[in-house]
């Protein structure tokens, strides 16, 4: 999806420094249908555990719901969204604390809020947090749903609505923890470093009135060091017994390409001995079919591998590039592996021909390229004529959207801050490093050289198969219990790694 463009923005910066009465309230903590007390995932907390962060999951579950009922749909139209709603919203969430708070306004109604926790030791040697939420959801079928789909109703400790996944219980959560720490800096106790809450417009359409058009034309509005984003936190079972959590490091890149092809041109009813550019467009097309494309063969893809406890054959022929299955092996999660591990290719626009007794010279296939870090345009080029063989003399290959894939290190004081609270929260279990096939608002942090991770966190239980079966699908629902995790553990990472 092409990012919107917008003329300038419209900025308006408001300092608030009023005092105000932390939220409090008791957490009930319930898994969804698919997770038992007792199963892996499963959150264990001691007897008298402390009060206050559960009073952090309560909150957020409150403050879902209202950004829910929002209703913020982005149809990928300029004028839709309407996120300023839930930047009014937020801005009041934060009234009378000690926080900066920043709103960016590039069209109508599509405005992303910047709240600042100033640290206490501008010195410090360590960098700014940033978390990135957004605020949008992308639009709903409604016949197909069978709850309101903006009235975030809950039942059985489940509360459903469009973006309860993607991505406003982490939104949501930022959200809370934000005010957490500022209530703290109120009371005497401001962290070593910065922390900063965006709540971001229109992520949904690739941001172009979002994170990457304030990192284009405002990027002193906010620190890009270091950032959380989503989506992680999921669950992966092995065959053997083990329990992986994912963290989300890198995702893919794109490279959306339009093929021109040549044929012959001619009247339709002599055609022997020239070749339409139907008939090579179809040629092209099967050649790109049968095409092998790059695979990883890298460190994270090999953690992903190993954490579902393959035989040794299985494993190894996957993780060096052997593999010649259909990936059923990862059962639900077939189509997400094969799609981390390899450049894939879609085919999915063609045109071509006029009246039907005309040959047509010239066609188009236009291809949704998405790319594993390291690969480039050139790289990308370069695979798509071998592809094609013989046939590359036939066409032109035009580039239109070109957007590298990003990846942050796992040697980081951040990456081990999310480690060390994820194991601590879920014992016995590994931490894996993943790619997500999709895009998310961290690559722009991670193209202006800082680092981002996808976080979550899931004590239902939910596998990485049932959580990302969740995204933009009908009846979206998430379990309270992960919206509390996600409060919990994120407030954990936030507070070690600012004080570090």
């Amino acid at each position: 999806m092409l990012g919107l463009v917008a003329p300038g923005a419209l900025l308006t910066r408001v300092v608030t420094k009023v005092p105000l009465v932390a939220l409090s309230g008791e957490v009930t903590r319930v898994g969804i249908p698919w997770c038992q007390a007792g199963e892996l995932g499963r959150g264990p907390r001691a007897e008298g555990e402390n009060m206050s962060a559960q009073s952090l999951g309560e909150q957020t579950v409150d403050l879902l719901g209202r950004l829910v009922r929002l209703g913020c749909v982005n149809d990928l139209t300029a004028d839709s969204g309407g996120e300023e709603r839930a930047a009014d919203l937020l801005e009041d969430f934060f009234a009378g604390l000690p926080v900066s708070i920043e709103r960016i306004t590039p069209h109508p109604g599509r405005t992303s809020l910047v709240v600042t926790v100033e640290g206490a030791d501008p010195l410090s040697a360590g960098t700014p947090l940033t978390l990135l939420g957004h605020t949008d959801v992308v639009p709903v079928d409604e016949a197909k749903w069978t709850r309101d789909p903006f009235g975030a109703h809950i039942e059985d400790d489940v509360m459903w609505g469009r973006g309860t996944v993607d991505m406003l219980h982490l939104t949501a959560a930022m959200a809370v923890v934000t005010r957490e720490v500022a209530r703290r800096a109120q009371e005497g106790n401001p962290p070593a470093r910065s922390l900063v809450f965006v709540a971001a417009a229109d992520e949904e359409a690739r941001g172009g009135l979002g994170v990457p058009w304030i990192g284009e034309h405002r990027a002193d509005a906010l620190p890009w060091d270091a950032a959380l984003s989503e989506m992680g936190g999921a669950h992966i079972r092995g065959h053997r017994g083990g329990d992986s959590v994912v963290v989300v490091v890198g995702e893919k890149g794109a490279a959306q390409r339009r093929l021109h092809i040549r044929g012959d041109a001619g009247h339709g009813s002599v055609p022997l001995g020239r070749t339409s550019a139907v008939e090579r467009l179809s040629q092209v097309s099967a050649a790109l079919s049968a095409a092998r494309w790059p695979t990883a063969t890298d460190e994270v893809w090999a953690s992903f591998v190993r954490a579902f406890e393959f035989d040794d054959t299985t494993e190894t022929s996957l993780i060096h590039g052997t593999y010649e299955g259909d990936y059923s092996e990862f059962g639900d999660l077939a189509a997400f592996a094969h799609a981390i591990s390899h450049v894939t290719v879609a085919q999915t626009v063609a045109h071509s021909g006029g009246p039907i007794n005309v040959m047509p010279s010239h066609a188009t296939l236009e291809l949704d390229i998405r790319t594993l870090p390291g690969v480039d345009d050139d790289d990308v080029d370069a695979a798509i004529a071998a592809a094609l063989g013989d046939l590359a003399e036939h066409v032109t290959i035009e580039r239109l959207l070109s957007e590298a894939a990003t990846a942050s290190s796992t040697d980081t004081d951040l990456y081990r801050a999310i480690e060390a609270a994820l194991t601590e929260r879920y014992p016995g279990a590994s931490v894996v490093p993943v790619l997500f096939p999709g895009g998310t608002d961290l690559r722009v942090a991670r193209r202006r050289g800082g680092i981002g991770y996808g976080f979550g966190a899931v004590d239902s239980g939910a596998s990485l198969g049932q959580v990302y079966s969740q995204l933009h699908a009908h009846d979206e629902h998430i379990a309270l219990a992960d919206v509390r995790a996600t409060a919990e553990v994120l407030h954990e990472i936030v507070t070690t790694y600012l004080d570090a």
